[in-house]
Parts: structure tokens; C-alpha cells; sequence
């Protein structure tokens, strides 16, 4: 009966503790096989909604009504947003949105907004506890109540976390069970060096997962962090500000390593630094920004690449930790790093011996069965 009841309690941490770990890998746009093309995002069907405002029912508002929910646009404290009215919280929410993006401020679902709402995006918050220093945080220049004006837009999170004096050499490091090519890492270390450049902070990679001060690792689905993945395009990543060190990919995701992502037929196709580069800016403070062409602008579309810190990153992030005295104001182009990839004959389709894991769990429990 003792050995029973340990077998049983076994198999049961094995399955606790077994959070599925994959992602897919491309060396180049060529590569992406048909079947994994998105046709649809998860956010696709909001692109019914377009047109609707106050006073408009309609199945479906209350996923979207979660949506601006999640990303900080309407608060827990709402009783209503999860009926399906376009009520005046979500009125409310929308010009919030609008004024965020630099979109024109409607309060209504026009088709400029629906285009913008179902880009794929980070999943951190745009307003987080409800504070934000994108557009709607700050006080605009404009007595023009249709469209908000400001100047500095860089955001960082609610009470300036940053790392401290005494970390000026940050360590990060893989999930061991994701089991990354060098290739995949050299792509990593790319993005941290474009954030070396302009401040007084490095980065070195070490092997030791639980001991590094970042810990880079892919999922899938519900990963036991509160926010879970949602497939192909949708929420690509996410990072937890300073100094919890936690950057999370989407393992769904079509990543692609090298190569013009721009030129790619696949509409999945989505390019690993450009992401990686933003969601470094969150490990290291930066909220989001409402400057488009900044790296930490909350939204990326598939098939496209942004990996140079735009001035407003470079401020943003100057402002937390100095800049690096060599620094001339040019490029963050990394020099002495190889844009291609070579040790892949097609696709990587990672495993996990958390999937042992999950399969021996599951045969000790069909012992009881």
C-alpha cells in the first residue's frame, strides 16, 4: 500500500510539473512549411465589430471586451465587461486605446482601430494597475479633441523598477528543455548587444538556468504564469519587468531565424529578434511605447522586421541606466555578428523531456485505473 500511494504521488508531480515546451524554428522564409500559414488570428473575428458603437449588441463584444481588459483598458473592477453591449465602458476603453496609438478618437470601432486591435502584439499591458505613460498618461499639446498630440513617449512601469547599481552585468540563460542550436542563441545575443550599446549594462550568457539573473524560455498555451499563449500570431511573448527576469515565447509561433522576413508568402512568418529585442526592453524597465517605429511600440505584424532602437527607446532606456560613454548616436546594429544560420536542414520542431515527463506520469496513473 506504501509503495502504491508513493507511485501514485509521483506520477501526479510528474504532471504538475510538466508544462509543454516546444517552438518552431525556420532558417529562413523558405522554409515554412504550407500547413503552418495562418489564415486566421485569434483575434480575427474582432473584425466583425467594425463599424459598431454605443449602443451596439453584438455576439462576441465580450471577448473583445476581454481583450482591452487584459491589456489594461478596462479595469477588474467593471462589473460589465463581460456581456456582449458596446456600453460606455467600452466606449470609454476604445478612446483610451485610440489615444494610445495615435489613432483618431472616435470611441467607436472604425476600421482603422479594428486593424490595429488584431495586429499581433507583446502580451504585456498597456496600462498596468492602472497607470500608463503612453498617450493617455500624458497631458497633450493639442486643444484638438479628435486626435492627441504629445512628445516624449516612452514609458517605463509603474514605480520605475529597475536593476540595481551593483547588476550592471546581467546574466541570462535558456530553458535547458527547449534545447536551442547555437544559431537560435546567436540571435539572442544579437538583440542583448543592441541594448549594450547604448547604456552602461552587459550581458553574458551562462548555463545555469535557475542562477541567472534572465531566464529565457518557449511555451505553449498555459505555462503556469498567468498568462497563457494563444497559438499562431495573437500574443507572441511576454517579460516581467525588473528584476523578476522572465521572458516568455510563444513556442506556436512560426519563428523565423534569418533571411528578409519581408519577402516571405507565409503569413505566420514572425521574426525572432525583432521580438526578442522589444521584450529585452521590458526586462530592463521600458514599458510601451506610442512612438510606431520604437522598438517597444506594443504591436509587430507578422512578415515584418524591427530590430534598431529608435531615439525613443535609446532615451527611455538612458534614463534608467546612463549611456554607454562609446556610444557615437549611430547604428544598433551589432558588428561582429553572423545574421545567418547554418546548422539547420529544415525546420525545428523541439521536444521536451518535460514530454517524458508527462508520458510517464500519465502510465503511472493508468496503474490505478
Amino acid at each position: 500500500m506504501t509503495l502504491i500511494l508513493c507511485l501514485f504521488t509521483i506520477a501526479i508531480s510528474l504532471l504538475l510539473s510538466s508544462t509543454p515546451v516546444s517552438a518552431h524554428f525556420f532558417p529562413n522564409i523558405t522554409s515554412i512549411p504550407p500547413l503552418l500559414n495562418a489564415t486566421n488570428g485569434p483575434w480575427d473575428s474582432f473584425r466583425n465589430f467594425s463599424g459598431f458603437h454605443a449602443g451596439d449588441k453584438s455576439d462576441g463584444l465580450s471577448k473583445l471586451k476581454h481583450y482591452l481588459q487584459h491589456f489594461g483598458y478596462i479595469t477588474n473592477s467593471t462589473s460589465n465587461y463581460t456581456d456582449d453591449y458596446f456600453d460606455d465602458a467600452l466606449k470609454a476603453a476604445i478612446e483610451t486605446y485610440q489615444k494610445n496609438f495615435n489613432l483618431n478618437v472616435t470611441g467607436e470601432l472604425d476600421p482603422q482601430t479594428v486593424q490595429q486591435i488584431v495586429r499581433s502584439r507583446c502580451g504585456v499591458p498597456d496600462i498596468v494597475n492602472g497607470s500608463t505613460t503612453m498617450n493617455s498618461g500624458k497631458k497633450t499639446s493639442s486643444s484638438n479633441s479628435t486626435h492627441f498630440h504629445t512628445v516624449s513617449h516612452y514609458s517605463f512601469f509603474p514605480g520605475t523598477p529597475r536593476w540595481p547599481n551593483s547588476k550592471r552585468n546581467l546574466t541570462y540563460a535558456f530553458l535547458p528543455e527547449n534545447q536551442l542550436s547555437n544559431d537560435v542563441k546567436t540571435v539572442f545575443s544579437r538583440a542583448f548587444n543592441r541594448w549594450s550599446m547604448v547604456t552602461a549594462l552587459t550581458f553574458t550568457q551562462t548555463e545555469s538556468f535557475n542562477d541567472a539573473d534572465i531566464q529565457i524560455a518557449f511555451f505553449v498555451g498555459d505555462h503556469w504564469d498567468g498568462e497563457p499563449f494563444d497559438g499562431l500570431l495573437g500574443t507572441l511573448a511576454h517579460a516581467f519587468s525588473p528584476t523578476n527576469g522572465r521572458l516568455h515565447l510563444d513556442g506556436d509561433e512560426s519563428w523565423v531565424v534569418s533571411g528578409d522576413i519581408t519577402t516571405s508568402s507565409s503569413t505566420s512568418a514572425v521574426d525572432l529578434e525583432s521580438v526578442t529585442v522589444h521584450e529585452i526592453g521590458h526586462i530592463l524597465g521600458l514599458g510601451h511605447s506610442s512612438v510606431e517605429n520604437a522598438i517597444m511600440y506594443p504591436t509587430i505584424s507578422s512578415r515584418t522586421r524591427k530590430v534598431e532602437l529608435a531615439n525613443d527607446d535609446i532615451l527611455g532606456i538612458q534614463e534608467l541606466y546612463g549611456a554607454n560613454p562609446a556610444y557615437n548616436g549611430s547604428s544598433t546594429t551589432p558588428e561582429a555578428q553572423n545574421e545567418g544560420g547554418t546548422d539547420y536542414g529544415a525546420a525545428q520542431k523541439l521536444g521536451s523531456p518535460l514530454d517524458l515527463k508527462f508520458a510517464v506520469g500519465i502510465g503511472l496513473l493508468l496503474l490505478f485505473l
